[in-house]
């Protein structure tokens, strides 16, 4: 198996484009929260340690978890889900420890219910999740529930 220890820089492929290319490409999408035009992290000359992309992705699972929103899609490459995920989780039971930490193939998609531990107790809107497992399509929570209401998430 090759280990290759970087993800950003370098490559013309790693670097993503200006905000205001993407601004035209996907015009309902809000792009506020992106500091900089261009794309300041990609480096041409140096490679991202797997150790800052895991420091790096757990800074985003921390703000993610600041969200108020209870479904966001995330969509990146899959080294930085991949080291991100290996990152976290640490005290989870190995079997879902090793479940999160597969790499993704080629647009994967993949569903997971984050709870921040610390919130328990703190209001139910945040962590009570109801374990429904949808059959089929991977659908939003809400739509799963009506189409199919007796689905308990139990295979």
């Amino acid at each position: 198996m090759l280990n290759i220890p970087f993800i950003m820089g370098v490559h013309p492929c790693d670097r993503r484009r200006t905000i205001r290319e993407y601004q035209t490409l996907f015009p309902a999408v809000d792009f506020s929260l992106i500091e900089s035009n261009e794309d300041t992290l990609w480096e041409p000359n140096v490679r991202e340690p797997n150790e800052e992309v895991a420091i790096r992705g757990m800074k985003f699972i921390n703000w993610l978890l600041t969200r108020r929103e209870t479904e966001i899609a995330v969509i990146t490459h899959s080294g930085f889900l991949y080291h991100t995920l290996n990152k976290f989780g640490k005290d989870f039971h190995p079997l879902i420890k090793d479940e999160i930490c597969k790499h993704f193939g080629n647009c994967e998609l993949r569903s997971m219910v984050i709870v921040d531990k610390s919130l328990l107790g703190f209001g139910t809107d945040r962590t009570n999740f109801p374990g429904r497992i949808p059959r089929g399509l991977d659908l939003p929570s809400d739509i799963a529930h009506d189409k199919h209401p007796n689905a308990t998430g139990d295979h």
